[in-house]
């Protein structure tokens, strides 16, 4: 029997990453959030922190640190697409509130959350 897919280590790991980030505190605003058209940006999790900063958070899984696990998978490229997709977001909003990119590393050495990871510049 074959093991779980990319979609579903995927999913796994944001169902994981969403657990502990509730239990810091944070609430859930929106998950897989997505552009339209092709080429753009996805977040996987939109949050709330209780003083109402928006926290988008890119959540990274690895089975093994062999190619510079989880974190080295964040590329300049894919950071410049979460901060598109970001902005997107922003513009369908009244009120820009604060705002921070998080990044959650799932590996073999466990769960790792980064706040405030990378930021739009």
């Amino acid at each position: 029997m074959p093991g779980p897919t990319t979609k579903q280590r995927g999913d796994n790991a944001e169902d994981l990453a969403l657990q502990y980030l509730q239990t810091q505190g944070l609430r859930l605003v929106q998950r897989n959030f997505r552009t339209p058209g092709r080429g753009g940006g996805e977040i996987d999790l939109i949050m709330q922190t209780v003083d109402g900063t928006t926290v988008f958070v890119e959540v990274r899984s690895r089975a093994s640190d062999a190619h510079g696990g989880a974190g080295a998978s964040v590329s300049y490229t894919k950071r410049r697409r979460i901060v598109f997709a970001a902005r997107h977001y922003l513009l369908g909003l009244r009120d820009v509130p604060p705002c921070r990119f998080d990044v959650v590393l799932l590996g073999a050495d466990g769960l790792q959350w980064l706040p405030a990871a990378f930021d739009a510049g």
